[in-house]
Protein backbone atom coordinates (compact mmCIF):
# COMPACT_ATOMS: atom_id res chain seq x y z
CA UNK A 1 0.00 0.00 0.00
CA UNK A 2 3.06 2.28 -0.12
CA UNK A 3 2.23 5.56 -1.87
CA UNK A 4 4.67 6.91 -4.45
CA UNK A 5 5.11 10.69 -4.42
CA UNK A 6 6.88 12.01 -7.49
CA UNK A 7 8.76 15.17 -6.54
CA UNK A 8 10.32 16.37 -3.29
CA UNK A 9 9.42 20.02 -3.65
CA UNK A 10 7.33 21.99 -1.18
CA UNK A 11 4.07 20.40 -2.34
CA UNK A 12 5.41 16.85 -2.39
CA UNK A 13 6.98 17.14 1.05
CA UNK A 14 3.87 18.69 2.60
CA UNK A 15 1.71 15.96 1.07
CA UNK A 16 4.12 13.41 2.54
CA UNK A 17 3.33 14.91 5.97
CA UNK A 18 -0.35 14.12 5.34
CA UNK A 19 0.45 10.44 4.73
CA UNK A 20 2.86 10.36 7.65
CA UNK A 21 0.19 11.76 9.95
CA UNK A 22 -2.26 9.10 8.73
CA UNK A 23 0.27 6.29 9.27
CA UNK A 24 0.34 5.43 5.57
CA UNK A 25 3.69 4.26 4.13
CA UNK A 26 5.08 6.45 1.36
CA UNK A 27 8.19 6.96 -0.72
CA UNK A 28 9.24 10.19 -2.43
CA UNK A 29 11.12 9.98 -5.73
CA UNK A 30 13.15 13.11 -6.50
CA UNK A 31 14.93 13.72 -9.80
CA UNK A 32 17.72 15.85 -8.31
CA UNK A 33 20.92 13.95 -7.42
CA UNK A 34 21.15 15.65 -4.02
CA UNK A 35 19.17 17.82 -1.62
CA UNK A 36 21.09 21.08 -1.70
CA UNK A 37 20.11 24.69 -0.96
CA UNK A 38 18.43 26.12 -4.05
CA UNK A 39 15.92 28.80 -4.96
CA UNK A 40 15.33 32.35 -3.86
CA UNK A 41 12.68 33.68 -1.50
CA UNK A 42 9.05 32.81 -0.95
CA UNK A 43 6.15 34.27 0.98
CA UNK A 44 4.21 31.71 2.99
CA UNK A 45 0.82 33.40 3.10
CA UNK A 46 -1.65 33.06 5.95
CA UNK A 47 -3.57 30.18 4.38
CA UNK A 48 -0.38 28.11 4.05
CA UNK A 49 0.74 29.08 7.56
CA UNK A 50 -2.56 27.72 8.86
CA UNK A 51 -1.70 24.40 7.22
CA UNK A 52 1.77 24.41 8.73
CA UNK A 53 0.25 25.10 12.15
CA UNK A 54 -1.92 22.02 11.60
CA UNK A 55 1.24 20.01 10.92
CA UNK A 56 3.06 21.55 13.89
CA UNK A 57 5.60 23.56 11.86
CA UNK A 58 4.30 27.14 11.93
CA UNK A 59 6.51 28.32 14.79
CA UNK A 60 9.66 26.86 13.26
CA UNK A 61 8.91 28.45 9.88
CA UNK A 62 8.10 31.82 11.46
CA UNK A 63 11.38 31.69 13.39
CA UNK A 64 13.30 30.96 10.17
CA UNK A 65 11.85 33.86 8.21
CA UNK A 66 10.49 37.38 8.47
CA UNK A 67 6.97 38.59 9.25
CA UNK A 68 5.21 40.41 6.39
CA UNK A 69 2.40 42.66 7.63
CA UNK A 70 1.96 45.15 4.77
CA UNK A 71 1.60 44.69 1.01
CA UNK A 72 2.35 47.77 -1.12
CA UNK A 73 1.87 48.39 -4.82
CA UNK A 74 3.68 51.54 -5.91
CA UNK A 75 4.81 53.57 -8.89
CA UNK A 76 8.42 52.96 -10.01
CA UNK A 77 9.66 55.65 -7.63
CA UNK A 78 7.90 53.91 -4.69
CA UNK A 79 5.08 56.47 -4.55
CA UNK A 80 2.11 54.48 -3.16
CA UNK A 81 -0.76 53.27 -5.32
CA UNK A 82 -2.25 50.67 -2.99
CA UNK A 83 -1.31 49.63 0.53
CA UNK A 84 -2.89 46.77 2.43
CA UNK A 85 -2.33 46.04 6.09
CA UNK A 86 -2.57 42.37 7.10
CA UNK A 87 -3.24 43.17 10.76
CA UNK A 88 -6.88 42.05 10.53
CA UNK A 89 -5.85 38.59 9.31
CA UNK A 90 -3.01 38.35 11.82
CA UNK A 91 -5.54 38.85 14.60
CA UNK A 92 -8.18 36.60 13.06
CA UNK A 93 -5.91 33.61 12.45
CA UNK A 94 -3.23 34.35 15.07
CA UNK A 95 -0.65 33.93 12.31
CA UNK A 96 1.37 36.18 10.01
CA UNK A 97 2.51 35.91 6.43
CA UNK A 98 6.15 34.80 6.55
CA UNK A 99 8.87 35.51 3.98
CA UNK A 100 11.59 32.87 4.04
CA UNK A 101 14.36 31.48 1.84
CA UNK A 102 13.04 28.50 -0.13
CA UNK A 103 16.08 26.45 0.88
CA UNK A 104 15.36 27.03 4.57
CA UNK A 105 11.70 26.06 4.16
CA UNK A 106 12.73 22.97 2.21
CA UNK A 107 15.13 21.97 4.99
CA UNK A 108 12.39 22.31 7.63
CA UNK A 109 10.00 20.17 5.58
CA UNK A 110 12.64 17.54 4.76
CA UNK A 111 13.52 17.25 8.44
CA UNK A 112 9.83 16.82 9.35
CA UNK A 113 9.24 14.18 6.66
CA UNK A 114 12.51 12.30 7.21
CA UNK A 115 15.25 11.95 4.59
CA UNK A 116 14.92 8.16 4.81
CA UNK A 117 11.66 8.47 2.85
CA UNK A 118 13.30 10.31 -0.08
CA UNK A 119 15.02 8.53 -2.96
CA UNK A 120 17.26 10.85 -4.98
CA UNK A 121 18.38 10.82 -8.61
CA UNK A 122 15.09 9.29 -9.76
CA UNK A 123 13.82 11.03 -12.87
CA UNK A 124 10.58 9.44 -14.03
CA UNK A 125 10.59 8.09 -17.58
CA UNK A 126 7.37 6.10 -17.95
CA UNK A 127 4.30 4.87 -16.08
CA UNK A 128 2.55 1.64 -17.02
CA UNK A 129 -0.52 0.06 -15.43
CA UNK A 130 -0.56 -3.59 -14.30
CA UNK A 131 -3.94 -4.60 -12.88
CA UNK A 132 -4.37 -2.10 -10.05
CA UNK A 133 -0.68 -1.20 -9.67
CA UNK A 134 1.52 1.39 -11.33
CA UNK A 135 4.94 0.40 -12.60
CA UNK A 136 7.26 3.39 -12.51
CA UNK A 137 10.27 3.29 -14.81
CA UNK A 138 13.05 5.79 -14.18
CA UNK A 139 15.76 7.18 -16.44
CA UNK A 140 18.39 5.12 -14.60
CA UNK A 141 16.60 1.93 -15.73
CA UNK A 142 15.17 1.01 -12.32
CA UNK A 143 11.49 0.14 -11.86
CA UNK A 144 9.27 0.35 -8.80
CA UNK A 145 5.68 -0.80 -8.32
CA UNK A 146 3.12 1.13 -6.29
CA UNK A 147 -0.63 0.92 -5.85
CA UNK A 148 -1.00 4.68 -5.45
CA UNK A 149 0.82 7.60 -7.03
CA UNK A 150 0.87 11.36 -6.37
CA UNK A 151 2.21 13.65 -9.07
CA UNK A 152 3.96 16.52 -7.28
CA UNK A 153 6.45 17.06 -10.08
CA UNK A 154 5.71 20.62 -11.06
CA UNK A 155 4.46 22.51 -14.08
CA UNK A 156 6.18 20.10 -16.50
CA UNK A 157 4.77 17.08 -14.67
CA UNK A 158 5.66 13.73 -16.19
CA UNK A 159 2.83 12.12 -14.20
CA UNK A 160 0.33 14.48 -15.81
CA UNK A 161 1.70 13.82 -19.29
CA UNK A 162 1.68 10.05 -18.80
CA UNK A 163 -1.71 9.61 -17.12
CA UNK A 164 -3.86 12.68 -17.72
CA UNK A 165 -2.78 13.81 -21.19
CA UNK A 166 -3.84 17.46 -20.59
CA UNK A 167 -0.74 19.55 -20.90
CA UNK A 168 -1.27 23.02 -22.38
CA UNK A 169 1.12 25.55 -20.87
CA UNK A 170 0.46 29.27 -21.36
CA UNK A 171 3.37 31.66 -21.77
CA UNK A 172 2.63 35.00 -20.09
CA UNK A 173 5.11 36.80 -22.32
CA UNK A 174 7.22 37.89 -19.36
CA UNK A 175 10.75 37.18 -18.17
CA UNK A 176 11.51 37.06 -14.45
CA UNK A 177 14.76 37.56 -12.54
CA UNK A 178 14.86 36.50 -8.89
CA UNK A 179 17.69 37.06 -6.47
CA UNK A 180 18.73 37.03 -2.82
CA UNK A 181 21.39 39.28 -1.37
CA UNK A 182 22.80 40.55 1.88
CA UNK A 183 21.38 44.05 2.10
CA UNK A 184 20.13 46.39 4.81
CA UNK A 185 16.74 47.80 3.90
CA UNK A 186 15.47 51.03 5.45
CA UNK A 187 13.37 50.42 8.57
CA UNK A 188 10.03 51.19 6.88
CA UNK A 189 10.49 48.21 4.56
CA UNK A 190 11.39 45.59 7.18
CA UNK A 191 7.95 43.96 7.38
CA UNK A 192 6.50 44.96 4.01
CA UNK A 193 6.52 43.57 0.51
CA UNK A 194 6.87 46.35 -2.05
CA UNK A 195 6.05 45.88 -5.72
CA UNK A 196 6.68 48.82 -8.05
CA UNK A 197 4.68 48.78 -11.30
CA UNK A 198 6.16 50.55 -14.32
CA UNK A 199 5.66 50.41 -18.09
CA UNK A 200 5.67 46.73 -19.07
CA UNK A 201 7.83 45.89 -16.06
CA UNK A 202 7.84 45.73 -12.26
CA UNK A 203 10.25 45.31 -9.39
CA UNK A 204 9.51 43.77 -6.01
CA UNK A 205 11.55 43.38 -2.84
CA UNK A 206 11.17 42.18 0.75
CA UNK A 207 13.26 41.02 3.66
CA UNK A 208 13.43 37.27 4.35
CA UNK A 209 15.58 37.51 7.47
CA UNK A 210 17.49 40.22 9.35
CA UNK A 211 20.30 40.35 6.79
CA UNK A 212 18.82 39.03 3.55
CA UNK A 213 16.62 40.62 0.88
CA UNK A 214 14.70 38.69 -1.76
CA UNK A 215 13.92 40.64 -4.93
CA UNK A 216 12.32 39.98 -8.29
CA UNK A 217 12.10 41.85 -11.57
CA UNK A 218 9.67 41.05 -14.39
CA UNK A 219 9.55 42.59 -17.84
CA UNK A 220 7.63 41.94 -21.05
CA UNK A 221 9.92 39.59 -22.93
CA UNK A 222 10.12 41.68 -26.10
CA UNK A 223 12.38 44.05 -24.14
CA UNK A 224 14.88 41.54 -22.77
CA UNK A 225 16.42 38.10 -23.00
CA UNK A 226 17.61 35.79 -20.24
CA UNK A 227 21.21 37.06 -20.49
CA UNK A 228 20.24 40.77 -20.51
CA UNK A 229 21.91 43.06 -17.98
CA UNK A 230 18.85 44.35 -16.14
CA UNK A 231 20.49 47.32 -14.41
CA UNK A 232 19.84 49.70 -17.35
CA UNK A 233 16.18 48.55 -17.31
CA UNK A 234 15.86 49.84 -13.75
CA UNK A 235 16.82 53.45 -14.55
CA UNK A 236 13.28 54.73 -13.94
CA UNK A 237 12.83 52.87 -10.64
CA UNK A 238 13.75 54.11 -7.19
CA UNK A 239 17.56 53.97 -6.67
CA UNK A 240 16.99 51.26 -4.06
CA UNK A 241 16.16 48.80 -6.87
CA UNK A 242 19.53 49.23 -8.59
CA UNK A 243 21.36 49.13 -5.25
CA UNK A 244 19.74 45.80 -4.35
CA UNK A 245 20.43 44.23 -7.76
CA UNK A 246 23.99 45.52 -7.85
CA UNK A 247 24.69 43.87 -4.49
CA UNK A 248 23.55 40.44 -5.76
CA UNK A 249 26.14 37.89 -6.89
CA UNK A 250 25.52 36.02 -10.14
CA UNK A 251 25.28 32.64 -8.39
CA UNK A 252 22.28 33.99 -6.45
CA UNK A 253 20.35 34.91 -9.59
CA UNK A 254 17.59 32.82 -11.19
CA UNK A 255 16.04 33.72 -14.56
CA UNK A 256 13.00 32.07 -16.11
CA UNK A 257 9.96 32.69 -18.27
CA UNK A 258 6.56 33.11 -16.63
CA UNK A 259 4.01 30.45 -17.55
CA UNK A 260 1.02 28.68 -16.10
CA UNK A 261 -1.02 25.58 -16.87
CA UNK A 262 -4.30 26.06 -18.67
CA UNK A 263 -6.91 24.68 -16.21
CA UNK A 264 -7.38 20.96 -16.72
CA UNK A 265 -10.55 18.93 -16.21
CA UNK A 266 -9.20 16.15 -13.96
CA UNK A 267 -6.72 15.95 -11.10
CA UNK A 268 -7.35 12.33 -10.15
CA UNK A 269 -7.99 8.94 -11.72
CA UNK A 270 -7.70 5.30 -10.65
CA UNK A 271 -5.55 5.69 -7.51
CA UNK A 272 -3.50 8.54 -8.95
CA UNK A 273 -3.73 12.26 -8.32
CA UNK A 274 -1.94 15.50 -9.12
CA UNK A 275 -1.12 18.23 -6.60
CA UNK A 276 0.43 21.68 -6.74
CA UNK A 277 1.87 22.93 -10.02
CA UNK A 278 1.30 19.54 -11.62
CA UNK A 279 -2.46 20.17 -11.25
CA UNK A 280 -2.84 23.95 -11.25
CA UNK A 281 0.40 25.82 -11.97
CA UNK A 282 -0.15 29.55 -11.67
CA UNK A 283 1.74 32.71 -12.47
CA UNK A 284 3.32 34.25 -9.35
CA UNK A 285 1.25 37.43 -9.20
CA UNK A 286 -0.74 36.49 -6.08
CA UNK A 287 2.16 34.76 -4.34
CA UNK A 288 0.05 31.61 -4.10
CA UNK A 289 1.83 28.95 -6.18
CA UNK A 290 3.41 26.97 -3.35
CA UNK A 291 0.64 28.03 -0.95
CA UNK A 292 -1.98 26.31 -3.09
CA UNK A 293 0.10 23.12 -3.17
CA UNK A 294 0.29 23.31 0.62
CA UNK A 295 -3.52 23.66 0.75
CA UNK A 296 -3.82 20.56 -1.45
CA UNK A 297 -1.85 18.63 1.16
CA UNK A 298 -4.10 19.93 3.94
CA UNK A 299 -7.27 18.75 2.19
CA UNK A 300 -5.71 15.34 1.54
CA UNK A 301 -4.72 15.10 5.22
CA UNK A 302 -8.26 15.96 6.32
CA UNK A 303 -9.86 13.46 3.94
CA UNK A 304 -7.53 10.65 4.99
CA UNK A 305 -8.99 10.87 8.50
CA UNK A 306 -12.32 9.56 7.18
CA UNK A 307 -11.68 7.95 3.82
CA UNK A 308 -9.51 5.42 2.04
CA UNK A 309 -6.62 6.60 -0.12
CA UNK A 310 -8.56 5.98 -3.32
CA UNK A 311 -11.64 7.84 -2.06
CA UNK A 312 -9.44 10.68 -0.85
CA UNK A 313 -7.89 11.05 -4.28
CA UNK A 314 -11.36 11.13 -5.86
CA UNK A 315 -12.84 13.62 -3.40
CA UNK A 316 -9.93 16.05 -3.08
CA UNK A 317 -10.32 17.79 -6.49
CA UNK A 318 -13.99 18.53 -5.74
CA UNK A 319 -12.89 20.50 -2.67
CA UNK A 320 -9.91 22.28 -4.20
CA UNK A 321 -10.56 22.89 -7.89
CA UNK A 322 -12.78 25.98 -7.61
CA UNK A 323 -10.37 27.94 -5.43
CA UNK A 324 -7.26 26.87 -7.34
CA UNK A 325 -8.83 27.92 -10.63
CA UNK A 326 -9.80 31.26 -9.11
CA UNK A 327 -6.16 31.80 -8.11
CA UNK A 328 -4.87 30.84 -11.57
CA UNK A 329 -7.31 33.13 -13.40
CA UNK A 330 -6.98 36.09 -11.00
CA UNK A 331 -3.18 35.87 -11.08
CA UNK A 332 -3.17 35.86 -14.89
CA UNK A 333 -5.33 39.01 -14.98
CA UNK A 334 -3.13 40.81 -12.43
CA UNK A 335 -0.05 39.98 -14.48
CA UNK A 336 -1.62 41.58 -17.55
CA UNK A 337 -2.69 44.64 -15.55
CA UNK A 338 0.77 45.08 -14.02
CA UNK A 339 2.47 44.97 -17.43
CA UNK A 340 0.46 47.50 -19.40
CA UNK A 341 2.50 49.61 -21.79
CA UNK A 342 0.03 52.26 -22.94
CA UNK A 343 0.42 55.56 -21.14
CA UNK A 344 -3.35 56.03 -20.97
CA UNK A 345 -3.81 52.44 -19.76
CA UNK A 346 -1.19 52.89 -17.03
CA UNK A 347 -2.80 56.16 -15.86
CA UNK A 348 -6.23 54.53 -15.66
CA UNK A 349 -4.77 51.49 -13.90
CA UNK A 350 -3.07 53.66 -11.30
CA UNK A 351 -6.26 55.64 -10.69
CA UNK A 352 -8.14 52.38 -10.25
CA UNK A 353 -5.62 51.03 -7.74
CA UNK A 354 -5.89 54.21 -5.69
CA UNK A 355 -9.71 54.16 -5.81
CA UNK A 356 -10.30 50.54 -4.73
CA UNK A 357 -11.77 50.61 -1.19
CA UNK A 358 -9.96 48.72 1.57
CA UNK A 359 -13.02 46.51 2.05
CA UNK A 360 -12.68 45.20 -1.53
CA UNK A 361 -9.01 44.28 -1.03
CA UNK A 362 -9.90 42.73 2.32
CA UNK A 363 -12.63 40.62 0.71
CA UNK A 364 -10.23 39.28 -1.90
CA UNK A 365 -7.63 38.41 0.75
CA UNK A 366 -10.30 36.70 2.84
CA UNK A 367 -11.11 34.46 -0.12
CA UNK A 368 -7.42 33.58 -0.50
CA UNK A 369 -6.60 33.08 3.19
CA UNK A 370 -9.67 30.98 4.12
CA UNK A 371 -8.79 27.28 3.86
CA UNK A 372 -10.88 25.02 1.66
CA UNK A 373 -13.70 23.51 3.71
CA UNK A 374 -13.53 19.73 4.20
CA UNK A 375 -16.73 17.85 5.00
Amino acid sequence: MEVAIIGAGIGGLTTALAFKQAGIPFKIYESAPELKPVGAGIIIANNAMQVFRYFGLAEKIAAGGNRISVMNITKPGLQPLSSGSLEYFEKKYHLSNVAIHRARLHHILTEAVGEEHIVLNKRLKQITRDNKNFQLTFIDGSTHVHEYIVGADGINSKVRKELFKEDELRNAGQLCWRGVTQFQLPQEHHHAVNEAWGKGKRFGFLRIDERTVYWYFLINNKYAESDTDILPLLHDFHPLASQIVRSTSKENLIVNTISDLKPISRWSMQNACLIGDAAHATTPNLGQGACQAIEDAYVIAQLLQKHSIGDTFNRYPELRMEKARYIVNASWKIGNLAHLESGIGISLRNLLLKAVPDRVNKKQLEKIFALSAVQ
